[in-house]
C-alpha cells in the first residue's frame, strides 16, 4: 500500500510552490477570481449570440480583443522591465473591477448595444493585457526556478478548475440569473486577489533601465530573435490556437447541433467546460512534468495531440442533429483530451521563458507569451466564426484540428532545435 501511495505522488500535482507565503495567497486568492472571470468570459459571447443570433459577431469579440491585447501586452511587458511590479498589479487589477462593473451596469439597464459591449470588453482585455505578463514575470522572483514547472502547473490547474465551474454556473443560470447578476459575481470575486496582490512585497526589477516605450519593445523582440527556440515556442503555440480554438462556434453548435436555447443552456455549458475540465485533470496528474528534461519534444507531442483533439470533437459534431447525450458526451470528452494536452504544452513553454530569460527581459517576454496566447485564439474567433458562415460548424472544426497537425510538423521539421531543445 505505502508503494502504491508512493507511486501516485509520482504522478499528483507538485504543491512545493505552495510553500511561499506569496505564491500561496495569490494562488488562493486566484480560485475565486478565476471561477468569476470565466463566468464572464462564458457570458459576454453568450449575450451578443443572444442580441444578434450571428457566430460572426461572437467572432468579432476577437477582433475586439486581439488590437488591445497586442497593444497593451507588449507595451505592458515593457512597463512590468522597468516599474515596480508590484505597482502595476494593484493598478491593472483596479482597472478589472472597474470594467467588470461595467459589464454589470449594461446588462443591468437592458442595453442591446452590441457595439457598447464590444467596447468594453476591448477596455477589459487592455488591462488584462498588462496584468498578465506582469503577473507572470514576478514568479521567478518568488520561487526558485526549479519549481517553477510545478509552479505553472498549479497555475493552469487552477485555471482550468475554474473553467470548468465557471461556464458551468454561467451557461445553467444565464437563463434563470440573466447577465447582470453573472457580471456582478465577477466583480466581487476579482476583489480577493487585490488582496493578494496588496499583501506582495515590492518587487523592483533588477538591471531596469530606460522607458517602456517603442524602443524597449523593440529590444525585446531583439532579444527573442538571438533566442530560436524560445521564439519557435511562441510559433508552435500561434499554430495551435489559430486553427484548433473553434471556441466561437460554441454557441451555434451547441443550438443548432445538440438543441440548447439560443441563449445558453446546458449544452452549451458543457462545450465550454469541457476544454477546460481536461486542462484541470491534466493539473491534477501533473507530477511528471518536472521530471521530463526534454521540453521541446513534450510540447511538439502535446500539439498534435491538440490537434487530434479537436478534429475528433468536430467529427462527433457532424452527427449530432438534436439533442443526443451520447455524442455530446464524445464532443465534450474529445475536447477535454486537447484541454489536458494545452495544459502540458503551456506548462513547458512558460518554464523555458522564465528560467531562460534575465530579469530585466522576463517582463517584455511575458508580453509576448500573452500575445501569442490569449491572441491566438481571438484571431480564431474572427477566423472560426467567418469560416462557418461558408463551409459549416463542423467542416470548420475538422479542418483546423488537421491544418494544426500539419503545421506543427512542419515547423518541428524547419526548427530541429527546438526539438532537440533539453533544460
Amino acid at each position: 500500500m505505502a508503494l502504491t501511495r508512493a507511486g501516485m505522488r509520482r504522478y499528483l500535482a507538485d504543491t512545493a510552490p505552495l510553500a511561499n507565503p506569496h505564491f500561496r495567497r495569490l494562488w488562493t486568492a486566484n480560485i475565486a477570481t478565476v471561477i468569476g472571470a470565466q463566468v464572464s468570459i462564458v457570458a459576454v459571447p453568450a449575450q451578443i449570440y443572444a442580441t444578434t443570433g450571428s457566430s460572426a459577431y461572437v467572432g468579432l469579440t476577437g477582433a475586439f480583443g486581439l488590437v488591445p491585447l497586442v497593444v497593451f501586452g507588449l507595451w505592458g511587458g515593457a512597463l512590468a522591465d522597468v516599474a515596480d511590479r508590484r505597482t502595476v498589479l494593484l493598478i491593472t487589477t483596479w482597472g478589472l473591477i472597474l470594467t467588470s462593473v461595467a459589464f454589470w451596469a449594461q446588462a443591468a439597464m437592458g442595453s442591446h448595444n452590441v457595439w457598447l459591449l464590444l467596447g468594453i470588453f476591448a477596455v477589459q482585455q487592455a488591462f488584462f493585457a498588462v496584468n498578465q505578463p506582469t503577473r507572470t514575470a514576478v514568479l521567478p522572483k518568488l520561487l526558485p526556478a526549479a519549481q517553477l514547472p510545478a509552479a505553472n502547473s498549479l497555475s493552469m490547474t487552477l485555471f482550468g478548475a475554474g473553467a470548468v465551474a465557471g461556464p458551468l454556473v454561467g451557461g445553467a443560470l444565464i437563463p434563470v440569473l440573466g447577465f447582470s447578476w453573472l457580471y456582478l459575481l465577477h466583480t466581487i470575486t476579482l476583489f480577493p486577489t487585490l488582496w493578494a496582490v496588496w499583501k506582495l512585497p515590492p518587487l523592483t526589477v533588477q538591471g531596469a533601465v530606460g522607458r517602456p516605450g517603442l524602443r524597449s519593445v523593440i529590444a525585446g523582440f531583439s532579444y527573442l530573435r538571438g533566442h530560436p527556440v524560445l521564439l519557435m515556442s511562441f510559433g508552435v503555440d500561434l499554430i495551435a490556437m489559430f486553427f484548433g480554438m473553434p471556441r466561437a462556434l460554441y454557441p451555434e453548435i451547441a443550438h443548432d447541433s445538440f438543441g440548447g436555447p439560443i441563449s445558453g443552456g446546458l449544452a452549451f455549458a458543457i462545450l465550454f467546460a469541457a476544454m477546460p475540465a481536461g486542462v484541470l485533470l491534466g493539473g491534477v496528474f501533473s507530477g511528471w512534468v518536472s521530471r521530463v528534461r526534454r521540453h521541446g519534444l513534450a510540447v511538439i507531442v502535446a500539439i498534435l495531440v491538440w490537434g487530434l483533439s479537436v478534429s475528433a470533437f468536430g467529427l462527433a459534431v457532424v452527427g449530432a442533429t438534436g439533442p443526443n447525450g451520447r455524442l455530446l458526451a464524445l464532443a465534450a470528452a474529445a475536447l477535454a483530451v486537447g484541454g489536458a494536452a494545452d495544459m502540458a504544452s503551456s506548462a513547458f513553454r512558460q518554464s523555458m521563458l522564465q528560467s531562460a530569460a534575465e530579469d530585466d527581459v522576463r517582463g517584455r517576454l511575458q508580453g509576448v507569451f500573452v500575445v501569442v496566447v490569449a491572441g491566438g485564439p481571438r484571431l480564431a474567433d474572427v477566423a472560426h466564426g467567418a469560416a462557418a458562415q461558408v463551409w459549416g460548424a463542423s467542416a470548420t472544426v475538422i479542418g483546423g484540428g488537421v491544418l494544426v497537425v500539419v503545421g506543427v510538423l512542419a515547423a518541428a521539421a524547419l526548427v530541429p532545435a527546438f526539438v532537440r531543445y533539453r533544460v
